[in-house]
């Protein structure tokens, strides 16, 4: 194989190039001795050139292929020809093969060394070297080696194990032995390895009566992976259960509890839910990264005007502040970003949580434990005796902690709670509805935020999308207007989204104020007036317009924002709207 060689050194070229100045490959070169970093890779951090010019002009000079390889479809069982490990350390990515050949992506073609050790590796065939932008070559490492392979053969073993033992005794073999060297150790971590690969929010373990599904939520949709050995959910749970801490001699009666890990050299935290059914225990796991922290009120995606409102209402010394939606909506992780911002020596914070999901410093944070009588009512009625400034409280789940909530915000406490309610107008709603008297709710509720989570439609597979005529007359309802010349788009799918055509998420957000004429409202119990002001609200848009508007922007598809419409009476309701914005 002929390698490829530059003439003359990188900087140089692109210099003569005129692609960067003399002076900004100085202070890049500078930038390099301190970082140890490959000057390429000190260019594009400094901003003097893109990752996408780097590789089309060193392409050039070495006279090979570029690809973008986003549009390819890449097989598994070809990359796994190529150890995962040398793949990583060498940026290399093994993309096709023939007859002759094997074509390799690099994100650095000029590499020799890294051109070497995978000609060492692959030596049945010639080598065709192609150029590949590192961060398309990073993303298909995630979602092409996969432990599958892994997670079968552990799972294989394990029932081998436990057929060869006639008298098996699960208890003795779950904890039996070197706990990183036994075999069910090994199948979970692979489990959660993979899952923490592909960024999965929660897991779940369901035996069958002749399988074993091990499903993944990621991006809001389960992927599912199903494993012909059956009989080692028993072990799986088992193991599951010592790590948490629950009575491994109780299958009849559902358990929770939470343990954590390192994985890929983060810490995570997993909370654990074990339910009885038909053919033994399901395990649901929620995974809290805790490595990246607390996000920001920033890095929730709330829309600027929303964010500066929502600062300025959670600087105000009392009142009460809801976030609603559905469960996996982001309300915790926009709740913590609001504490975050308040958390100062200067102010005294107490969270009432089931459970502690995130730990911060200088927070008094306590979890609720109903087995002992403690209760977010209990909790919140002794954490008002505190003398806090702030007090979050988890979930308003019963009348009592509604009442004494809305009176802590009465009495100078500034209260965070979260509603399991579809909206903003429906959640003051709800609150009156679970018996808390109307003046109270509008003597002390300040805002209300309602959130989702919709799928961030693939940048790198988007086509143009006509919407059907009944989706239009729905589109035309939310927006109150005339959508027929609206362009939409959806993804077709490609390797980076790897082929679903969705890849990420984006919040999307309800913020309502009350003002005296909603506060007039709920006074009187009057929840038709009190709908009716939020509506007329000048800063009010609903969660349907504001996913909308992403849909407009070609952030994300219309089937994601009619996802948010849940029935049909609320299509109607929009089909309606839409007539009257014909007949005007």
């Amino acid at each position: 194989m002929m390698k490829p060689k530059l003439k003359k050194r990188l900087g140089d070229l692109l210099v003569e190039e005129g692609i960067i100045t003399e002076g900004q490959l100085t202070q890049a070169l500078s930038q390099q001795k301190q970082s140890g970093r490959k000057l390429g890779a000190t260019l594009i951090e400094s901003g003097a050139i893109s990752e996408r010019q780097l590789l089309t002009f060193l392409a050039q000079q070495l006279n090979v292929p570029y690809w973008d390889i986003s549009q390819k479809r890449i097989a598994p069982e070809l990359v796994q020809k190529l150890p995962e490990v040398q793949a990583r350390r060498n940026r290399t990515l093994l993309l096709e093969e023939n007859d002759k050949t094997y074509t390799v992506g690099m994100s650095d073609p000029a590499d020799i060394n890294a051109i070497d050790a995978i000609s060492a590796l692959l030596t049945d065939k010639n080598i065709q070297i192609v150029a590949v932008r590192e961060s398309q070559i990073l993303e298909a490492f995630d979602s092409l080696y996969r432990r599958t392979a892994d997670i079968q053969s552990f799972a294989s073993q394990l029932e081998t194990e436990y057929n060869e033992t006639d008298d098996f005794d699960l208890t003795n073999f779950a904890s039996a032995g070197d706990e990183e060297e036994a075999t069910v150790a090994k199948l979970l971590n692979t489990i959660f390895e993979d899952a923490v690969q592909v960024k999965a929010s929660d897991i779940h373990i369901e035996p069958d009566e002749h399988a074993l599904r091990i499903r993944q939520r990621v991006d809001g949709v389960l992927q599912e992976s199903v494993l012909n050995e059956a009989r080692i959910a028993q072990a799986l749970v088992l193991r599951l259960k010592l790590m948490a801490g629950l009575d491994i001699s109780e299958k009849r009666l559902p358990q929770d509890g939470r343990f954590n890990i390192r994985i890929r050299g983060k810490s995570i935290d997993i909370r654990m839910s074990t339910m009885p059914i038909q053919n033994g225990e399901s395990v649901v796991m929620r995974l809290l990264d805790q490595s990246g922290g607390v996000l920001s009120l920033e890095q929730t995606g709330m829309p600027d005007d929303i964010l500066t409102r929502v600062r300025n209402v959670i600087k105000r010394p009392h009142g009460m502040i809801l976030v609603t939606g559905p469960t996996g909506s982001g309300k915790t992780t926009t709740l913590y970003g609001a504490l975050s911002e308040l958390n100062q020596s200067s102010h005294k914070i107490i969270t009432v949580e089931d459970p502690v999901e995130y730990r911060l410093p200088r927070i008094n944070q306590v979890q609720v434990n109903p087995k002992i009588d403690l209760s977010f009512a209990n909790v919140l009625r002794t954490a008002l005796r505190q003398d806090p400034d702030i007090i979050m409280v988890g979930e308003m789940r019963d009348t009592e902690t509604v009442e004494i909530g809305l009176r802590g915000a009465l009495t100078g406490h500034l209260v965070l709670s979260t509603l399991h309610t579809n909206d903003a107008i429906s959640s003051a709603i709800r609150l009156i509805d679970m018996g808390a008297p109307g003046y109270l709710v509008a003597s002390s509720l300040r805002a209300i935020m309602a959130q989702r989570l919709i799928r961030k439609v693939c940048d790198d597979c988007k086509v143009e999308h006509q919407p059907e005529p009944h989706e239009r007359v729905w589109l035309t309802g939310i927006g109150k207007m005339d959508m027929s010349q609206q362009h939409f788009v959806e993804g077709k799918g490609c390797q980076s989204c790897n082929h679903i055509g969705y890849r990420g998420r984006i919040g999307v957000f309800e913020f309502l104020e009350l003002d005296e004429d909603m506060m007039n409202a709920l006074k009187r119990d009057d929840t038709e007036s009190f709908a009716h002001f939020a509506r007329l609200s000048p800063h009010y848009r609903s969660l349907a317009s504001a996913a909308l508007e992403y849909a407009k922007a070609g952030v994300t598809t219309v089937s994601e924002v009619l996802k948010l419409v849940e029935n049909i009476a609320e299509l109607d309701k929009y089909a309606k709207q839409a007539l009257a914005v014909e007949e005007n």
